[in-house]
């Protein structure tokens, strides 16, 4: 994989955050998660979150950590092809992972985990007609639970 030759010291955390992140995502949501609805949210948006704070201890950089959360993800949503709506669900849940990073650094893992988890009770239903853009910084889901 040669995307994880451009930085070399993020490849272990990130493997490690996923699997934290799956193990994380089953315990409070069993097998939901690999569903499209709330409990993918949560998975996508940790996962991002993950990586970034994994990251971040190895290099204190902000906006490096999170440029390489979003290419390994990018790079996931790109390589296991889904549906149009799916894949923007995915890309948007991404991206609040991000954002949850950047506005709460000084927060434990733990308290991220339950933010994430009241965040995906609240997520928006959307459809093939939604606006993504209009739900900047909130989960979105395609199936209820």
């Amino acid at each position: 994989m040669s995307i994880g030759l451009s930085r070399p010291l993020f490849i272990l955390p990130t493997i490690k955050a996923t699997k934290d992140c799956i193990a994380v995502s089953t315990k409070n949501f069993g097998k939901m998660h690999h569903k499209n609805g709330p409990a993918n949210a949560f998975r996508h948006a940790f996962w991002n979150y993950l990586i970034a704070k994994r990251c971040f201890k190895w290099q204190r950089n902000e906006q490096t950590v999170l440029a390489w959360a979003k290419k390994i993800t990018d790079w996931h949503e790109d390589s296991f092809p889904n549906k149009q709506l799916p894949k923007a669900m995915d890309l948007h849940n991404n991206e609040v992972g991000r954002f949850i990073f950047v506005q709460n650094a000084e927060k434990s893992e733990r308290e991220i985990v339950e933010l994430l988890k009241k965040m995906a009770l609240e997520s928006i239903k959307i459809d093939e007609n939604s606006v993504l853009s209009e739900y900047k910084n909130q989960m979105v889901h395609i199936l209820e639970q």
